[in-house]
């Protein structure tokens, strides 16, 4: 045969298994498409495809092998089969399946997926994944930076949100999680909250406890209505105990924290906790706690210790110009804080202070207008307390105005305050609304010379009261007028300084500074002095001519390669030299004398007697690094030849340890102040977000009575995604408080804690 009819037979052949083909299979299949093929880029919204090859029946179904891979937006599907519908746009993926949004940081593994990349609804099978974690922005909250983790047996893609059914959902690493919060089926929602039905909590993959509905709340800052995590806990002193809160967001701008804990030996606890943010520049917090307390001790006389504390604090802008801010503390008795507070600093704090007030700046003047209460306490017992009010308190200031300029300028300042007061006190009671005028008006110049400043400053202080003190310590109706001239002349002497080469350990310059300063006061036209009845500061006011000596050594230390500059000592030592003793006749010889002159070289009285020197007052600071810090704060009274009160801290920081340690002496006479001798100590291993172990210990040990008023321990073990807190504490405070208290908290990073130990009570 001819090559020509040989190539004609092919032919023939050819067209008769084609037209074969054709019969038997009505969608032709097309060539196989190298993956290296380049296809047009997609329009917006379309869809890509890539794979190792690509079937198509021409208009209806595309089919990807190998390395398959589907972009659409920011989606990314790879498998190794993929079916695609052109028509409906529905995908069937097979055989290691991995689905990701890096926008939404959602990372999600199956063995198959049926989806729709236009309503973005589909099924996940054989399901597990990761999706972002946001910590929660609470600084007393364990975080980690490890995604939510959830699987299950199937899970349903819905848009921007995923059902997964029998699965759980943890942030601890896997495949052997810490905890898991399950059922058979978990909603979650990613960057908005995760819906659980008929959840159940394992730890290590045994069952703690169980909720019909929880919901966790996956915002930065969430705010969802709810009922809280209870707690449950035993005390020596209030017996077994069972909590429950229920947090309710109002709206956007406020909320309130409704709880009650009932206390098997004690009674029933209440506890209100509001927030409101009602403005951008307004802010406001309210908590309340209330204690029905059945009472302590045996026998049928109980002590009872309830009662109630309040506290609001906020601010806010005003209209006309004014800026306004509160702080209202209010406790009905000092037993009631000695029984329920849960820090030592608290319970031995025997004052109740609150203010609300609006004030106003307005060139050189300030126009400030308050609401005051303050409460002593001075024992246990009821109404033995010291309450002064200022309702309302009018203050108009100023700063330094310059009056005239020149070779001998001068300088105006005004202090003025109207306020209606009132004291009541056990056997003393002013009016409610007793009238007090104060006008301070000041004026000052100022003279150089080779470094020498002196300073002279003349005053007027006249002051009206509505009412007086009798002799017989009662208060009188009658008004009257207090009138005082006051000079006073401050003397800088230029400050000695001089440069050293500094040991390497502090800095490569050290400069040593001398600081003098000497200071004259004259107060005279005071001789009523008994008659005043004391409010404040402002009643202190005595006639005196004194002298004051100060002397400040400083030293600063200098590192050449970076410039820092930073004050690693300071020594300051203070004393005044009283020329009148008696104070224009103000002072009670063998009383306790308190005045304006006194309190401003030393916050403990020390004037029982006639004396012509105060106290010696030290303060010495060290701080050799950022992380060391000492300081020693003393009175060295010559009268009676000792330190008289003495306060000293130190504190020390090496990366995970903390160091701290306080002693706190009054050695004075006790008609002056009480005497004390107190040893504070804390020591502490690890941090809050540290992995692994982290300890610490803190205690009060008073020498007077030789026992530890107050001690708390905390062992804490964080893994990569929770962390288990056990916490001793003890109370020895008499026949008030005497008992230990153990909490338990188990902590999950990025959702919070859970037990009775709180977050404000916690070490770390």
């Amino acid at each position: 045969m001819s090559p020509r009819r040989c190539l004609l037979s092919l032919l023939l052949l050819r067209i008769t298994l084609a037209a074969l083909c054709h019969s038997f299979y009505p969608r032709p299949l097309a060539a196989q498409t190298p993956a290296a093929t380049a296809e047009a880029l997609p329009g917006p919204g379309e869809a890509a495809f890539q794979a190792d090859s690509q079937l198509s029946d021409g208009r209806v179904w595309r089919y990807l092998r190998g390395h398959a891979e589907v972009r659409k937006r920011n989606m990314v599907l790879t498998a190794n089969e993929v079916d695609y519908n052109n028509e409906t746009h529905d995908v069937e993926a097979r055989g290691a399946v991995h689905y990701s949004n890096p926008d939404r940081k959602e990372e999600i593994y199956a063995s198959r997926f049926d989806y729709n990349l236009d309503s973005e609804i589909g099924t996940f099978y054989d399901v597990h994944g990761t999706i972002s974690s946001t910590s929660q922005g609470n600084p007393r909250v364990l975080h980690t930076n490890e995604p939510f983790y959830f699987q299950g047996e199937t899970a349903e893609k819905i848009v921007d949100h995923y059902i997964v059914y029998d699965g759980f959902v943890t942030d601890c690493k896997v495949p052997h999680p810490w905890w898991t919060l399950g059922g058979p089926r978990v909603t979650v929602v990613p960057g908005r909250y995760a819906l659980l039905n008929r959840a159940v909590f394992r730890l290590r993959k045994v069952p703690l406890f169980y909720a019909p509905v929880y919901y966790k709340s996956l915002q930065r800052l969430p705010r969802q209505s709810g009922f809280l995590t209870p707690t449950i806990g035993n005390s020596s002193t209030r017996g077994q105990f069972v909590g429950e809160s229920f947090y309710w967001a109002i709206n956007r701008s406020f909320d309130l924290t409704l709880g009650g804990t009932y206390f098997s030996a004690r009674g029933l606890a209440h506890q209100i906790t509001g927030r409101a943010r009602p403005t951008r520049t307004s802010h406001f917090d309210l908590y309340w706690f209330g204690m029905n307390d059945r009472g302590i001790g045996e026998g049928p006389i109980k002590l009872k210790q309830g009662g109630e504390l309040v506290s609001v604090t906020g601010r806010a802008e005003l209209p006309w110009g004014f800026h306004g801010a509160v702080n209202i503390n209010y406790l009905s008795s000092l037993q009631f804080r000695l029984g329920f507070t849960e820090t030592l600093n608290e319970a031995i704090s025997s004052e109740a202070h609150s203010v609300a007030f609006a004030t106003k700046n307005f060139s050189d003047f300030f126009l400030n207008v308050a609401l005051v209460r303050s409460e002593n306490f001075f024992t246990t017992q009821a109404k033995d307390t010291i309450t002064i009010h200022k309702l309302p308190s009018l203050e108009f200031d100023s700063r330094e105005h310059e009056l005239v300029s020149g070779p001998v300028p001068l300088w105006f300042t005004l202090d003025s305050a109207a306020d209606l007061l009132g004291r009541s006190q056990p056997g003393f009671n002013t009016g409610v609304f007793m009238p007090r005028l104060d006008l301070f008006p000041r004026v000052s110049t100022r003279f150089d010379w080779k470094g020498f400043h002196l300073t002279p400053t003349f005053r007027l202080h006249e002051t009206y009261y509505g009412e007086q003190q009798r002799p017989d310590g009662t208060a009188s109706g009658h008004d009257f007028v207090r009138s005082a001239r006051e000079i006073s002349v401050e003397l800088t002497p230029p400050s000695l300084e001089r440069v050293f080469n500094g040991p390497k350990l502090i800095g490569d310059k050290v400069k040593h500074v001398i600081e003098p300063r000497v200071t004259y006061r004259y107060v005279e036209g005071i001789q009523d002095f008994d008659k005043v009845i004391r409010f404040d500061e402002r009643d202190l006011l005595t006639n005196t001519n004194e002298v004051e000596f100060s002397l400040i050594n400083r030293l600063y230390a200098k590192r050449e390669a970076s410039g820092e500059v930073r004050e690693v000592l300071s020594v300051e030592v203070l004393q005044r030299r009283y020329f009148d003793p008696t104070f224009g006749g103000a002072f009670v010889p063998g009383a306790r004398n308190v005045f304006l002159s006194t309190v401003d070289v030393s916050p403990f009285a020390f004037a029982d007697q006639l004396r012509s020197y105060s106290p010696v007052v030290t303060v010495i600071h060290v701080q050799p690094r950022w992380n060391y810090n000492f300081e020693w704060r003393n009175d060295y009274d010559p009268v009676r030849g000792k330190i008289v009160n003495s306060g000293l801290t130190g504190d020390a920081s090496v990366k995970n340890l903390t160091f701290s340690l306080g002693h706190y002496a009054v050695r004075s006479d006790p008609l002056l102040t009480p005497p004390s001798n107190q040893l504070r100590f804390l020591v502490r291993y690890g941090s809050l977000n540290k992995r692994g172990w982290n300890t610490g210990f803190s205690a009060v040990y008073d020498y007077r009575v030789g026992t530890i008023l107050y001690a708390t321990s905390q062992v804490t073990y964080n893994t990569d995604c929770c962390g288990f807190s056990v916490e001793w504490r003890r109370f020895s405070l008499g026949s008030a408080r005497n008992g230990n208290d153990f909490r338990l908290a188990l902590s999950i990073a990025n959702i919070g804690s859970f037990g009775n130990l709180k977050k404000q009570e916690r070490m770390f």
